[in-house]
C-alpha cells in the first residue's frame, strides 16, 4: 500500500472514531408514528434528546430510547479512553425509513374484502461528538 492511501486510511479511520451508528430494522411501528418522534430528537445533544424521549407519551419513544442508547454504548466501544461528558455527543443523522409490510384481508360488505397494510420501519441513528480540542 502506497504512502497516501495508508494516510487517508488513517485519516478516515479517525474520522470515524468520532461517529457511532445503531440501527432498528423491522420495528412495528408506522413509518409516519416513528417520524413524529425521531423529529422531537433531530439535531439534540444526546442527554437532552434521551430526557425528552423518556418523558414522550409516544409508544415509539421508548424504542428510540433503547436505540440511542445503543449507540451510545456503540461510541464508548469505539472510544474507550475518552468521556461522555466531554465529547458532547449530539444526534447528527436520524433516518426512519418504510420495512416489509404485512398484508392481511378484512372481510367488507357484499362479498368484498379490504386490505389491511400492517406497516414496519427501519430506523437509523448516527451520533457524532464535538471535541472541545477542536475550534472551529
Amino acid at each position: 500500500m502506497g504512502v497516501r492511501k495508508k494516510e487517508a486510511a488513517e485519516a478516515r479511520k479517525e474520522a470515524n472514531k468520532q461517529i457511532a451508528f445503531a440501527k432498528l430494522n423491522n420495528c412495528p411501528t408506522s413509518p409516519r408514528k416513528m417520524r413524529l418522534v425521531a423529529d422531537l430528537v433531530r439535531g439534540q445533544k444526546a442527554e437532552k434528546a434521551l430526557n425528552i424521549l423518556r418523558f414522550s407519551q409516544k409508544e415509539a419513544s421508548r424504542r428510540l430510547e433503547k436505540l440511542l442508547l445503543s449507540a451510545i454504548a456503540n461510541w464508548q466501544a469505539k472510544n474507550e479512553d475518552a468521556s461522555i461528558e466531554d465529547a458532547g455527543l449530539f444526534i447528527k443523522e436520524i433516518r426512519v425509513d418504510g420495512g416489509t409490510m404485512l398484508k392481511r384481508l378484512r372481510p367488507a360488505p357484499q362479498g368484498r374484502a379490504h386490505r389491511i397494510r400492517k406497516r414496519s420501519n427501519h430506523v437509523t441513528i448516527v451520533l457524532g461528538a464535538i471535541n472541545n480540542t477542536q475550534s472551529n
